[in-house]
């Protein structure tokens, strides 16, 4: 009876965040402008209410009691060390802190939209600059070892620290400038897709239909545009995906939706039963990054996959696709070339803008960066780790919503994610000796399936490193990752 009580609970805290959660979507998809600042409010009255929920004495008393029971099965028993666990670091935060970073986060969106359209963080810098004073608050709040962004961090990937992140980083800078050096001295192979027009409801149905291949179900989801494509869930049974589209570059879109769908897959692929538990949540965004990424580079940037989908894009672009061949696909997306822009960047530099990203949150958190200097010091990384001039702030210093969402201590968990990826990846690949041959013939549910039952289902139940164990038989290894990238560009830059 106490545990159904506690599940009751605990559902009653996820109707409020996922209320918040569709707010939010409907901010960034349909909202008109001048609901911005009533919205504002809502969200920040709701996220209090929550928090209230997430703080209540009753509920703290019925965990500790929980928490003793030795009738419990283990994956109660982790359910209910996990809500401990949530409880204990909510009751951190008081309500006026909750409704101030609410409240500026979604003044901050309004005005990163704002400075977008006009091109000029100096319209953004204000609010921006009132999330990180915020940012750095929260910190202290929390509490932390050796660095305040480690508190930042280890909300979004549990246990990662600014040592561990530095150490990671170093060793992939050095691994991926060395393949940067190889094919720096290669010819660029021919994009035979340039140069062309790709009209953008041709592009819809194309990643729609991908979508559908993958195992998106849209009968429990949808797709729509937005500035900055994301996905977002309410439960298992309503996850939605957004993206965009760019008439000049084809894959722009296709990339973003299937990025996106892997994002989605994992939502999907929680159990309904464990909704507003534990074990009805993702572990961490580092794992969730690997699903996207998984699915957009592993999966969507194969030769495998462009065998069965080269004819998906041919048969809604014959006169842009005419004389061109499976190949050229799958080279198309696979160029390597420094760009100014993260989710148009190829696989291996993709990385540095994720380091220069990392470099200055880190910063902006301990105080040796202000946000009056942020345009600066990212051009000038831009121009020692890729050797780019920026030329807008579009391109440069707004180009993400992160900071405008308030998520501070993110970024690390997409090279993360692309690490996990490639190990999960490789797995799957030896206990499905014909899993390339499935992907050519466009047979992609078998992946879909094993990702449900290795990962998706256990939600929370295991840590993220208990996961790549339980599923890899080792800890995370970014050699996975090296060896991958490596052995494609082998065959694409001939050395």
């Amino acid at each position: 009876m106490s545990y159904q009580k506690y599940i009751e609970h605990c559902q009653k805290i996820a109707d409020i965040h996922y209320s918040i959660a569709l707010l939010q979507w409907d901010q960034e998809v349909n909202m008109p402008e001048k609901g911005a600042e009533a919205r504002s409010r809502q969200i920040s009255t709701l996220s209090v209410i929550a928090h209230e929920w997430s703080t209540d004495k009753n509920f703290g008393r019925l965990l500790e009691e929980l928490s003793k029971d030795s009738s419990l099965t283990w994956e109660q028993k982790r359910n209910i060390e996990l809500s401990f666990k949530d409880y204990q670091k909510q009751l951190k935060y008081n309500s006026e802190f909750v409704k101030k970073l609410s409240s500026a986060i979604s003044k901050a969106f309004n005005a990163w939209q704002a400075a977008r359209k006009a091109n000029n963080f100096e319209i953004f810098a204000p609010a921006l600059e009132e999330i990180v004073a915020l940012k750095r608050e929260e910190t202290k709040l929390l509490g932390y070892k050796d660095h305040p962004y480690n508190a930042l961090m280890d909300e979004y990937e549990p246990g990662a620290t600014v040592e561990m992140i530095d150490s990671l980083f170093n060793g992939v800078k050095f691994s991926l400038s060395e393949l940067l050096e190889k094919i720096s001295q290669k010819d660029t192979p021919d994009n035979k897709f340039a140069g062309k027009k790709y009209e953008a409801t041709q592009q819809w149905k194309i990643t729609e239909e991908f979508l559908q291949n993958m195992g998106y179900d849209f009968s429990a989801g949808r797709q729509d545009y937005a500035p900055h494509p994301f996905c977002t869930n309410f439960n298992a049974q309503d996850v939605r995906v957004t993206t965009r589209s760019n008439e000049d570059d084809l894959f722009d879109m296709l990339s973003s939706s299937i990025h996106e769908g892997g994002h989605a897959l994992y939502e999907q692929g929680l159990l309904m039963a464990n909704y507003g538990l534990p074990a009805g949540s993702y572990i961490s965004l580092g794992i969730h990054e690997s699903q996207s990424r998984l699915w957009e580079n592993n999966v969507g940037r194969s030769e495998a996959f462009w065998k069965s989908s080269f004819k998906i894009i041919n048969k809604h672009f014959p006169q842009q696709c005419a004389g061109l061949s499976e190949h050229d696909a799958f080279i198309a997306n696979n160029i390597i070339q420094s760009s100014l822009i993260r989710v148009q960047a190829d696989e291996l530099t993709y990385h540095f803008h994720i380091m220069i990203r990392y470099e200055l949150e880190k910063r902006l958190i301990e105080g040796s960066l202000e946000v009056k200097d942020l345009r600066i010091a990212w051009n000038e990384m831009y121009k020692k780790y890729l050797g780019l001039d920026v030329k807008s702030d579009n391109e440069g210093v707004l180009q993400d919503i992160h900071w405008a969402h308030g998520s501070m201590g993110y970024f690390a968990t997409y090279s993360l994610g692309s690490f996990y990826a490639a190990q999960f990846y490789h797995q799957a690949q030896k206990e499905m000796p014909d899993l390339e041959d499935k992907i050519k013939n466009g047979h992609l549910l078998v992946l879909k399936n094993w990702l449900n039952q290795k990962i998706h289902q256990y939600g929370r139940l295991y840590s993220a490193e208990e996961i790549c164990q339980k599923v890899t038989g080792e800890k995370l290894n970014f050699e996975y990752f090296h060896q991958y990238l490596e052995n494609k560009l082998k065959t694409i830059y001939n050395w």
